[in-house]
C-alpha cells in the first residue's frame, strides 16, 4: 500500500541541501583554506520526492511503501528544516566560522494507526483507530564544524513537542547527534544517533491495550497492558547523497539513499501490540531526488 508519509524527511532534506563542500579526489589539486562559499549561504530552496519503505506503525512487523515529499529553504536568515510530518523552523543567524547555533518553533503530525487501512495485522486493526496527533514545540541544537577534516560536522540536537489535537494529549522529547562528512566533491555522507522518550499520556495512548475486544474471538484478544512514559526507542541511520552535476556546493540535482534500524524499548517494546503481534527490531530504506536552487 502507498500512503504519504515523512519517516526519512529529515535525513532526506539535510542531503539536499548540506552547506558543505568537498575536495576532489585528484591529488594534485590544492585545498582551499576553508569551505568556499555554495548555493546554501543564502536564500535557497530544496524540493525533493523520496520513496521509502517502513514498518506501518510503530512496533508493527508488516512493512509498507510510503511517498516522502521534502521542502528545505533559508529565506531572509531563516531556515525551514524539515520533520517527519512537520517542518521545524531556525530562526538563529549561523556565524561565518566556529559554532553554530539553532533554535526554533517545529510542528509535525503523528498519523500512527489513524487508518485501519493502512494496519495490516487485523488483530491490530480490531481494536481501533486513533486520532491524528497535531504536535507543537521547539528545536534546539548546536553544530561543531571542521572537527576531522575542513568540511565536516558534528550536530547535536533535542525535539521536543506536546499534543495539541487532543490526541494522545502527551509530549516527547528526542535528542540526536549527527556526523557528517563529504566524501568526495560530488558524495557526502551522514550518520545520526537517536533516542525517544515518551510520557505516561503518550505511551497509553499508543501502548496500552484494554483487556476486551468483543470484535475477536477469545483465543485472539490480547492481553490487558497499561504502559507507562520512559524511553520509547533508540536507533541509528545512514545517509548517502550524489550531487549529479559532481559538485554538491552548486545545487541542482541530487540522489539520495537511507537506510535506518531503531529498536523499540520499555512498554513501547513490552505492549502486546509489538511482542505478540509486531516487532521491537523497526527498519526503513529511502530513496530520493531532489533539486536545490
Amino acid at each position: 500500500m502507498i500512503r504519504f508519509a515523512s519517516i526519512a524527511a529529515i535525513g532526506l532534506a539535510a542531503s539536499l541541501a548540506a552547506p558543505v563542500c568537498a575536495q576532489d579526489t585528484e591529488v594534485d589539486e590544492p585545498l582551499p583554506a576553508g569551505p568556499p562559499k555554495t548555493v546554501f549561504d543564502g536564500d535557497f530552496l530544496s524540493l525533493g520526492v523520496g520513496v521509502g519503505y517502513n514498518a506501518s506503525y510503530s512496533g508493527s512487523d508488516d512493512y509498507n511503501v510510503n511517498i516522502l515529499p521534502i521542502v528545505q529553504a533559508s529565506v531572509a536568515g531563516i531556515k525551514v528544516n524539515p520533520r517527519p510530518a512537520g517542518i521545524a523552523l531556525d530562526l538563529v543567524p549561523d556565524p561565518d566560522e566556529g559554532i553554530a547555533f539553532s533554535a526554533g518553533p517545529m510542528v509535525r503530525l503523528r498519523s500512527d494507526r489513524v487508518d485501519a487501512e493502512d494496519i495490516d495485522d487485523e488483530v491490530v486493526a480490531s481494536y481501533g483507530e486513533l486520532d491524528r496527533a497535531v504536535e507543537l514545540g521547539a528545536s534546539v541544537g548546536v553544530s561543531f564544524p571542521q572537527l576531522l577534516n575542513p568540511f565536516d560536522s558534528l550536530s547535536v540536537n533535542v525535539d521536543a513537542a506536546w499534543d495539541v489535537a487532543g490526541a494522545h494529549g502527551g509530549m516527547y522529547w528526542s535528542p540526536g547527534v549527527t556526523y557528517f562528512t563529504p566524501l568526495s566533491r560530488a558524495t557526502a555522507a551522514s550518520l545520526t544517533l537517536s533516542t525517544t522518550f515518551i510520557d505516561d499520556d503518550f505511551a497509553d495512548y499508543y501502548y496500552s491495550v484494554p483487556t476486551i475486544n468483543t470484535l475477536l474471538p477469545d483465543e485472539d484478544v490480547l492481553p490487558g497492558f497499561e504502559a507507562e512514559g520512559g524511553m520509547q526507542s533508540y536507533g541509528v541511520n545512514l545517509l548517502l547523497a550524489h550531487d549529479l552535476s559532481g559538485d554538491v556546493t552548486d545545487g541542482g540535482l541530487s540522489l539520495v539513499a537511507i537506510g535506518g534500524w531503531s529498536k523499540l524499548v520499555g512498554d513501547a517494546a513490552d505492549t502486546p501490540f509489538t511482542s505478540i503481534r509486531g516487532d521491537n527490531d523497526q527498519y526503513f530504506v529511502a530513496l530520493g531526488v531532489g533539486y536545490t536552487f
